[in-house]
């Protein structure tokens, strides 16, 4: 007979066990993602990306609103897409649980200031990590935007931002030792970019090449031997002019013969580029006039590369109108990421 006071030893054995068993299933990975040369593995498996990049604001609003999540989830496993690419923090958990049961995966970008919620100048996005570590929507931890063109964010020094940005990726590794860190850099990146920034995983990439962006990978291979992704890339569906048989005003044909011809670019070299996030899955009608209505025009830095006006009409970038009515775009969209799929 067991006496009490060992009675009260293997209960409290037992606890402890059964706390340790939470605990892992609480903290356990099914997804792990891990570099291997130029390649993105999941689970040992190579992992191209077929991306978009997806920033959904309603018509009359200024704010990202997932309102139309699953609608859009929907369009995206139709078109064949893998990986959303947001800017910022989805902090509510059943978006991504919503995104990951679609069998998709996030590359989930953080910004330098957000008013001190999960952004990097605060350093509240390590607590973001650290949250949502081991949900299997999160594919890459991504840093900053474009920030390269924009030096005098950091007291006009570059070096600044790199600086943070190299730091905060160690932060992540320290954490989350399950998913790389990239940033989406403005072109490619020089240098003193890379020497500072020997902490990032993954090299994302904006980059408007007109239509045709295979350049870039010889000359990426040439500087670093990391895995690359292209983090924007593609054609808007508004010409500001008539050029190269294309007429102005809207042109759907347009950026769909663009986009084709970057897809074919870039599916071609997968060798040296892990995928692309197409620019972008709706249309933004917050982005250069009023939100009511859809407005030509817009500015974005280092874009007289958009094919085929060498405009960027910032309201005009989506693969769906913002009813989500599919485009052109749409259609080659889903023919190139399918086609991959079939072939890998």
């Amino acid at each position: 007979m067991i006496e009490k006071f060992e009675l009260k030893i293997l209960n409290g054995i037992l606890m402890l066990l059964a706390g340790f068993l939470v605990s892992c299933a609480d903290n356990s990975n099914t997804d792990i993602v891990t570099i291997s040369g130029r390649q993105i593995l999941v689970n040992d498996v190579h992992y191209i990306i077929k991306g978009i990049c997806y920033h959904p604001v309603p018509k009359g609003s200024e704010n990202r609103d997932f309102g139309n999540l699953t609608e859009d989830l929907s369009l995206m496993v139709d078109a064949g897409i893998n990986t959303i690419r947001v800017y910022e923090p989805i902090t509510d958990k059943s978006v991504l649980d919503q995104i990951q049961t679609a069998g998709l995966k996030v590359i989930l970008g953080f910004g330098y200031n957000q008013g001190g919620n999960n952004d990097l100048r605060s350093g509240t996005f390590i607590d973001y990590v650290n949250t949502y570590k081991n949900h299997d929507a999160i594919l890459l931890w991504e840093l900053g935007n474009e920030y390269n063109y924009h030096p005098e964010w950091f007291d006009d020094d570059i070096k600044n931002w790199y600086n943070v940005m190299s730091k905060a990726a160690k932060l992540i590794h320290e954490n989350d030792p399950a998913h790389p860190v990239t940033t989406a850099h403005g072109e490619l990146p020089d240098s003193l970019a890379l020497s500072l920034s020997e902490n990032i995983d993954v090299w994302g990439m904006n980059v408007y090449r007109y239509d045709d962006p295979t350049t870039i990978f010889s000359e990426w291979s040439a500087i670093s031997s990391k895995p690359m992704y292209l983090s924007e890339a593609g054609g808007d569906s508004y010409m500001t002019i008539s050029k190269d048989g294309y007429d102005q005003g809207n042109n759907e044909k347009a950026q769909a013969d663009a986009n084709k011809k970057i897809l074919n670019s870039l599916f071609s070299a997968t060798d040296i580029c892990s995928g692309v996030a197409m620019f972008s899955f709706t249309d933004g009608w917050w982005k250069a006039g009023n939100p009511e209505t859809q407005d030509p025009g817009g500015w974005a830095p280092n874009s007289t590369g958009v094919p085929y006006d060498g405009t960027p009409n910032e309201e005009y970038w989506g693969i769906v109108d913002i009813d989500r009515n599919k485009k052109e775009a749409f259609i080659v969209v889903k023919e190139k990421y399918t086609d991959l799929s079939k072939n890998n």
